[in-house]
């Protein structure tokens, strides 16, 4: 049975949205399967689509996860992929970040000490698809 990858990251504009499309077509590119919440469960558009994108993105998306690709770029982590990598953290899934804006040392008080020192974080596509052959 192939490995399996969640693709976590900011999922409001429609680069962010791209970028992680990018990041889940190297997945497939090594073998893996995926889960990309946008493209699985969809976007909350109010408070009356909540338990449906927890039960998608958590309960469900989780379920037989592998590997957790997280997109780090921004000012901030987005709250959902914090979460998402805390969740991984807690039930023992490796996670990998990726920051393409800037190093992760540069970017510290943005990104937290408890993310940074949770997972590795690279800078590059290239890099990412090697941490990953590594992880899985």
């Amino acid at each position: 049975m192939a490995k399996k990858a969640y693709i976590a990251g900011k999922i409001r504009s429609e680069n962010e949205r791209q970028f992680l499309e990018k990041i889940d077509q190297v997945c497939k590119g090594i073998g893996l399967e995926t889960f990309l919440p946008h493209r699985d469960v969809g976007l909350a558009k109010g408070m009356y689509d909540v338990e449906r994108i927890f039960e998608g993105d958590i309960k469900k998306g989780f379920k037989d996860i592998d590997l957790v690709v997280a997109v780090l770029d921004g000012l901030h982590v987005g709250a959902g992929t914090a979460w998402e990598l805390g969740y991984a953290y807690a039930k023992g899934i490796p996670c990998v970040g990726i920051k393409t804006d800037e190093s992760a040392e540069d970017g510290l008080e943005y990104l937290s000490a408890i993310i940074v020192g949770s997972m590795p974080i690279v800078r590059s596509i290239e890099e990412l698809k090697e941490k990953i052959k590594e992880l899985i």
